[in-house]
């Protein structure tokens, strides 16, 4: 499962969006994932999904490696998913039992937010593919530079997110590196059921934290030798620019909210 969690990796290729400033990216996550919650009609998801098919072909990305990307979130999904079919109420029952009960409004709903969730997670493992995390902290920390004036530490902010999308690739690793030194040794982690798994797991928490910690340790004494004291007065070796490439890339963003808030007004 380790191997398959994709968020927080960059994959290095010479694509439509990976060349697009990373505040475009940031912005367009941003609209994407509010219109989602505004979609409730079977063509606005429609819409939204062959966008979001449009993007991953402009990216290069491979449609199975994100898939695959969604297998250890499936778990979660089934179980918020179960609830929301099982207890929402509706006109149309289909079939109750006590306080179960399945109606039409609850599978629509669950099918709702299925949609959402993959909807969501496919878009920012998209972000994160195609962007370095390091891009995605200028971009923050310049689309947000006006908070700074409020008191806001926004370049600190910004580095800690970064340092948190790095860790996860790199967690990810080394509790596949803990697993295969435990099959080497005889752990069978395949045949044994989802309880006994979870108890065979458990142990390979403890050396997960202790090499967390010395990690972060080994970058703070990192930071710490490099001088680095903040925000204040630092200077960027790569300043972020706009092409018109970028004011293009607003354009379709904005365009493609009119057509979604156009289609919700119309449907209704």
């Amino acid at each position: 499962m380790s191997r398959e969690i994709i968020f927080g990796q960059y994959e290095a290729t010479d694509s439509v969006l990976h060349r697009l400033d990373p505040r475009v990216k940031l912005l367009g996550v941003l609209l994407y994932s509010a219109l989602i919650f505004f979609c409730s009609h079977v063509l606005t998801f429609t819409f939204s999904g062959v966008m979001l098919l449009l993007l991953i072909a402009l990216s290069g990305v491979s449609v199975g490696k994100l898939a695959k990307s969604l297998r250890p979130v499936l778990a979660i999904l089934l179980v918020s998913v179960s609830f929301t079919v099982l207890f929402t109420g509706g006109n149309q029952i289909l079939f109750r039992w006590g306080i179960i009960q399945i109606s039409v409004q609850g599978l629509l709903l669950a099918a709702k937010i299925s949609v959402r969730i993959f909807l969501l997670i496919l878009m920012s493992e998209l972000l994160t593919l195609t962007t370095r995390p390091t891009d995605i902290a200028d971009g923050l920390e310049k689309a947000c530079h006006f908070l700074t004036k409020a008191g806001v530490p926004v370049h600190e902010i910004a580095m800690m997110l970064t340092i948190a999308l790095r860790f996860i690739p790199v967690l990810s690793g080394e509790s596949d590196k803990l697993i295969r030194a435990q099959r080497a040794r005889g752990a069978d982690f395949e045949s044994c059921g989802l309880i006994e798994k979870g108890k065979k797991l458990l142990p390979l928490f403890i050396p997960l934290v202790v090499s967390a910690v010395r990690r972060s340790v080994d970058l703070a004494n990192a930071m710490e030798a490099r001088c680095y004291r903040g925000g204040a007065g630092r200077t960027k070796m790569k300043p972020l620019h706009y092409e018109k490439r970028d004011y293009a890339a607003y354009g379709v963003l904005m365009m493609y909210a009119a057509v979604m808030i156009l289609m919700e007004i119309l449907i209704k």
